[in-house]
């Protein structure tokens, strides 16, 4: 069901820049850590694209306005606030003072609500050093309306300034350059300027006692100094993927790439961002095994943040050409044959989210249908990994990589600073590829608008897995008498990638006996593994296996890391049995204030719990 009073352009929002659009915007706030809030104003820069209009709509959440100004002449201006719609928020509808001019300059006093839907509020003992608070941002996809108001559609883009004040040792970062700190009354005033123009849901702050380490000319690691040396070590190839990245994509336009280490309950395994990747601590394995999400999250410098998704509809054309990027950087730091090994496992990821929601569900569509359906509850592996599976089909279509990369570099250089539609694409697609025959075959209705896997799914390479494959045969026809046929000499030949797959795989098949997954543990250290996605899929393997005695350790586990890819999969194995489903929720419900607002949302639903 449509959701009244949404845009009919964005089914997410409510602002309607069609008729006046947002076109720069200028934050001051200050941090109070004691109530949870930020307080201040924006400044927002108005253009009229209609001209009979006399009001510009915005977004907001919870934010407690306390004047709408002309900024020019200080004429306070009237305004309506509808009633909010749960998790969309309110329309503030502002009226546009009369002058001649088509431009205007609106400001906003308010402050934000404790329980805003963008920020974490994090205590002292939930951060590494226990001494001081921590704040840090997460507004996609529709979560700046709860931290400032705006246009939150990703139609718009503004360029971006920003001056916050916080307490004198912490630092202040923001997804923008800061060019200067000044000292102030016991507390510190942090400038950002952001030139390149962005969606809202770009805008990232993140305020804590910080220290920071040089990766690069153009790159530094921040985290608590409990762990930087840590980060330092884990992502200091970063250089190296971003330059990888500009080879096959162009120009790297954002001046910096800082990555930002945060406390556990950050939801992702990062957010793209600019200058200012934000990463969570579960990619710390030691041995940079999983630093190729920093890779994914640099290759959103052009998927995303340079050529954005007009609203999350299109989602697919941020998170499907990044996979495909993200490979592609893999595929020349490493081989092609990890390029197709990754994508060739993460089959079995799609499959499991696609037989999750159902293979007829609209939300395994690569374009859905958003009327009535917050993104939140769209958010999925499909657009990941249908959509990287369209672009590698459409790469063999045409002719390969040697065809296709032109074409990519071609397509950036065309829609930078723009968002755009699915339609955009594939117009430019096919004018681009006019004269190369092969296109005819390509059935655009069935990959975009059908439900379920993808109709095709590409000749991968899979050498790497033939090797698992071997093993994870050995196992399963294993009865778990004698000795285990796989042995410490077969675990020194496999890279962190074909374990997570071995796991990945026996996590499917049938439940294993707890003295086969026993004996198995014993060869691979499992229960003292550092790399967060091979503990992952041990877990869930475990409480397939219904081992009561991991269940402690499960839920010790998902009450410290709060990334949604792994916290939602084991609460959902922990409802699904049974006898352990009432403590999974009572667990749920106690823990749940230490997670941000979209981890708590979905879970709510994961559980099936009405609160």
């Amino acid at each position: 069901m449509e959701k009244v009073g949404l845009s009919p352009l964005d089914p997410s929002s409510f602002s309607r820049p069609e008729l006046a659009i947002v076109t720069e915007i200028l934050i001051n706030l200050n941090v109070n850590f004691d109530k949870k809030i930020l307080l201040g104003d924006v400044e927002l820069s108005v253009k009229k694209i209609d001209e009979s209009v006399n009001e510009i709509i915005l977004d907001t959440s919870k934010l407690n306005i306390s004047s709408i100004y002309d900024v020019e002449s200080e004429e306070k201006l009237e305004y309506n606030l509808s009633d909010p719609l749960p998790e969309y928020g309110s329309k503030l509808t502002i009226q546009l003072p009369k002058k001649e001019s088509n431009s205007y300059k609106i400001g906003v006093k308010y402050e934000t609500h404790p329980d805003a839907s963008g920020l974490q509020w994090l205590s002292r003992n939930a951060t590494a050093g226990k001494k001081h608070p921590y704040l840090f941002s997460q507004f996609q996809p529709i979560h700046a309306r709860s931290v400032l108001p705006c246009q939150d559609t990703p139609a718009v883009k503004t360029k971006y300034t920003a001056t916050i004040s916080a307490p004198q040792e912490f630092t202040v970062l923001m997804s923008a350059i800061c060019n200067g700190t000044k000292e102030l009354h016991g507390g510190k005033l942090s400038h950002f300027v952001q030139k390149v123009p962005i969606p809202s849901y770009l805008i990232a702050i993140a305020v804590g006692v910080l220290e920071s380490r040089k990766l690069g000319p153009r790159s530094h690691v921040w985290a608590e100094k409990e762990i930087i040396e840590e980060c330092a070590y884990e992502f200091a190839n970063t250089e190296h993927q971003l330059k990888t990245a500009e080879e096959i994509c162009g120009p790297y336009v954002w001046g910096i790439y800082d990555l930002l280490v945060l406390p556990p309950s950050f939801p992702y395994g990062g957010m793209e961002n600019p200058c200012l990747t934000f990463v969570t601590p579960t990619l710390l394995a030691g041995d940079r095994s999983l630093a190729n999400v920093v890779a994914h999250e640099i290759a959103h410098s052009w998927t995303g943040n340079l050529v954005t998704n007009r609203n999350f509809e299109h989602f697919w054309l941020n998170e499907g050409f990044t996979v495909f990027i993200e490979r592609k950087i893999k595929e020349r730091l490493e081989s092609p044959q990890s390029q197709d090994f990754d994508a060739y496992t993460l089959v079995s990821d799609l499959n499991e989210t696609i037989n999750r929601l159902g293979k007829d569900s609209p939300l395994t569509k690569l374009v859905v249908d958003l009327k009535g359906v917050h993104p939140d509850d769209a958010f999925s592996d499909v657009p990941y990994e249908k959509g990287q599976t369209f672009l590698r089909y459409l790469e063999m279509t045409v002719g390969g990589p040697d065809v296709f990369e032109p074409f990519l570099r071609k397509y950036f250089d065309t829609f930078k600073y723009k968002s755009i539609e699915t339609k955009d694409f594939q117009a430019f697609f096919d004018s681009y590829f006019s004269e190369n025959p092969a296109i005819k075959s390509i059935d655009w209705q069935t990959w975009l608008h059908s439900p379920g896997m993808p109709p095709i799914i590409p000749d991968y390479d899979i050498s790497l897995a033939i090797v698992c494959d071997n093993l994870i045969e050995k196992f399963l026809k294993w009865d778990g008498e004698g000795v285990i046929p796989i042995t410490p000499d077969d675990k020194k030949d496999l890279t962190s990638s074909q374990i997570i797959y071995f796991l990945q795989v026996i996590s499917e098949a049938e439940p294993q006996s707890i003295k086969k997954l026993e004996a198995l543990n014993a060869v691979f250290g499992f229960d003292n593994v550092k790399n967060a996605e091979i503990k992952f899929r041990w877990l869930r393997t475990c409480l397939k296996a219904n081992w009561e005695e991991k269940v402690h350790i499960v839920l010790t586990w998902i009450n410290i890391v709060g990334r949604m890819k792994y916290v939602r999969p084991l609460y959902r194995d922990l409802y699904r049995w049974e006898a352990i489903r009432k403590r999974a929720q009572e667990n749920f419900l106690a823990n749940r204030h230490n997670m941000m607002h979209m981890s708590a949302y979905t879970l709510v639903k994961d559980l099936h719990l009405e609160l």
